[in-house]
């Protein structure tokens, strides 16, 4: 991905210092597949158990104030956040309307959002409350050796997705989901917060769709990147790694092949109105 060299973004909060107390005890395999379903959150991080062991952090470079610090991989971070603005930026005045740009926290070990408290196990997520996507850069590492999913597109994919999530807060599509899963079976809810996922991965494919037009950030294998990051955290996968069998009724963020398929929708597109996922039957 070329992307040194980019804008970065203004709006990310370095709170790295902030939770790099000890982390607390435990583990074990079954509490490690549960933390893994719930990464790349739609869901309330809250609601995620809260004796997970999160992996060792890298070494903590950050500044008071909140200011971003100037490591690579932060720089990285700042400059696809940068870019997923300056797409939604255009998206939405194509649209008549103005993008509320989200901001980033980097984290280390935990963090406390508007909503609720997380630790790094918890993945990447998006507060609507608050309106920020939180990040554990330990994440990435764990994107690549556990999901098998390297590359710098790859983690480009995860930003965008939680990004994603924030457009559906503006356009007002999280709040409709959450008020109809209130009214809503346990199975019916978990297939409103699939399409509202598979929506996110669209979202994602969207912007690497705009940003390839504007600023030909794409090489060659950066898309398998992106596809194999989308297919190594499918519901299907990872029940079947934890349970050894699968329940798609307990699906919360769709299949491996759903992941894939509509990631892929939104890059060949770059069509927000190709990415209602609430009015198709087939996901």
């Amino acid at each position: 991905m070329l992307w040194k060299g980019g804008r970065r973004s203004d709006n990310v909060e370095d709170q790295r210092s902030a939770g790099s107390g000890r982390g607390l005890a435990g583990g074990g395999i079954g509490v490690v597949v549960i933390a893994v379903i719930a990464m790349l959150l739609g869901v309330d991080p809250s609601a995620v158990l809260n004796q997970m062991a999160p992996a060792e952090p890298p070494p903590s470079t950050s500044t008071s104030g909140g200011q971003p610090v100037r490591d690579e991989l932060s720089e990285f971070v700042s400059v696809v956040l940068a870019d997923t603005e300056d797409t939604w930026q255009g998206l939405f005045k194509q649209l008549g309307g103005i993008y509320r740009e989200p901001k980033l926290v980097l984290f280390s070990h935990q963090v406390r959002s508007a909503c609720g408290f997380a630790q790094a196990a918890t993945g990447p997520f998006y507060c609507p409350a608050d309106q920020k996507v939180y990040l554990d850069l330990v994440f990435f590492r764990e994107l690549k050796t556990r999901f098998q999913a390297p590359g710098d597109f790859a983690q480009a994919y995860v930003i965008a997705h939680e990004v994603g999530h924030h457009v559906q807060n503006l356009l007002g599509i999280s709040e409709k989901v959450h008020q109809a899963r209130s009214r809503t079976s346990e199975t019916q809810g978990n297939t409103l917060s699939v399409r509202l996922e598979l929506q996110a991965d669209c979202f994602a494919g969207i912007w690497a769709n705009h940003a390839q037009k504007a600023r030909q950030i794409i090489e060659q294998g950066d898309i398998e990147e992106a596809l194999q990051a989308a297919s190594s955290i499918g519901d299907d996968r990872l029940q079947m790694q934890s349970k050894g069998y699968v329940v798609p009724d307990g699906f919360t963020h769709g299949s491996s092949e759903q992941r894939v398929r509509w990631f892929k929708r939104g890059i060949e597109s770059g069509n927000i109105s190709a990415c209602d996922t609430f009015k198709t039957r087939a996901l």
